[in-house]
């Protein structure tokens, strides 16, 4: 394999100096940064940096990166960076980038699609709207990658993204690749649980055959619905609490007052109020802390626990 530029490996050695283990990867055509600023990778734009920061070029890239990291280096995978909070600290460890870079998306027969976890949900909702199949349209509407919606079971508008999939595949902590199935896994309301120290790579769709051939008008038909009632453009996560059986979270953030309310920087849209927006000012710590008094207001005069989609990690600044 051809060997990274030089002036995109000057920080490796300083790999050593940090973790225990010693680290120097070879022949890796993707890019190792160090201190990467994660704000510049999220949809909420803020977040502190990455302690290493890995830009793949292709999975066998991606598997050679990952057969040499010594055991006590910490992985963390990042997509589109929506449903995800990354405190002002930052990550520890190494930030895997797959937006962008697992692409392939492929059609094996007339109605299963192959795709790598680094496709945008609204990409492979285009594709199967364009190879006249259906069942994933509202993925059209999802701000995030193949990865993270199997990591969550993202949905939209009562479709859900593990109802569409047949098979995955895997890569572990080693380097290995593993074909899982569906009964490997327990699936819920965006949750799911499986194996430990596995990370989705690839998932392989079963859909049905649209005869009427309107996939992109119905994808059309759900974007304009979206619009109308969410705040598209500004820097969101998208949703941020799971919707209540038998209640929508809007309805009980705006009855409890919190419609428009500004925490520092960031502030509950006054268009639809289970989203929450950052300004130019807004810090990690104002986002989360205004998701805790919501979630505190919320039980408090209802009785009722909202349950966060987002994703929260990194370090306190």
């Amino acid at each position: 394999m051809e060997s990274l530029p030089q002036n995109k490996i000057k920080h490796i050695p300083k790999i050593n100096k940090i973790f225990a283990n010693p680290f120097n990867p070879v022949g890796l055509r993707g890019i190792l940064r160090h201190n990467e600023p994660l704000s510049k990778h999220t949809s909420w734009r803020v977040g502190g940096p990455a302690q290493w920061f890995y830009e793949p070029a292709d999975m066998e890239d991606l598997i050679q990166f990952i057969q040499q990291l010594p055991a006590d280096i910490p992985v963390f995978w990042l997509g589109l960076g929506s449903n995800l909070l990354i405190r002002d600290g930052g990550i520890k460890g190494v930030v895997i980038l797959t937006s962008g870079l697992l692409n392939e998306i492929k059609l094996l027969d007339k109605n299963c699609i192959y795709a790598e976890a680094g496709v945008s949900c609204a990409r492979l909702a285009r594709f199967a709207a364009k190879a006249n199949l259906t069942g994933i349209e509202f993925l059209a509407g999802i701000p995030g990658t193949l990865g993270g919606a199997l990591a969550m079971n993202a949905g939209a508008w009562g479709g859900d993204t593990w109802s569409a999939v047949r098979g995955v595949e895997t890569l572990d902590q080693y380097g290995q690749r593993h074909r899982r199935q569906v009964t490997d896994y327990e699936i819920g309301y965006r949750d799911v649980k499986g194996l430990n120290n596995e990370w989705f790579i690839t998932a392989t769709l079963q859909l049905s055959t649209n005869p009427n051939k309107n996939g992109l008008e119905k994808i059309q038909a759900l974007l304009k619905q979206r619009n109308a009632s969410q705040p598209i453009g500004l820097p969101s996560c998208g949703s941020v609490f799971r919707n209540p059986p038998g209640n929508y979270a809007a309805r009980l953030i705006e009855q409890a007052g919190w419609k428009g309310y500004h925490r520092g920087g960031a502030y509950v849209s006054e268009k639809h109020t289970n989203f929450i927006i950052s300004t130019d000012s807004a810090t990690a710590n104002d986002i989360e802390s205004l998701i805790l008094d919501i979630q505190s207001s919320i039980l408090k005069m209802f009785q009722i626990s909202l349950i966060s989609e987002v994703r929260i990690v990194g370090k306190y600044k």
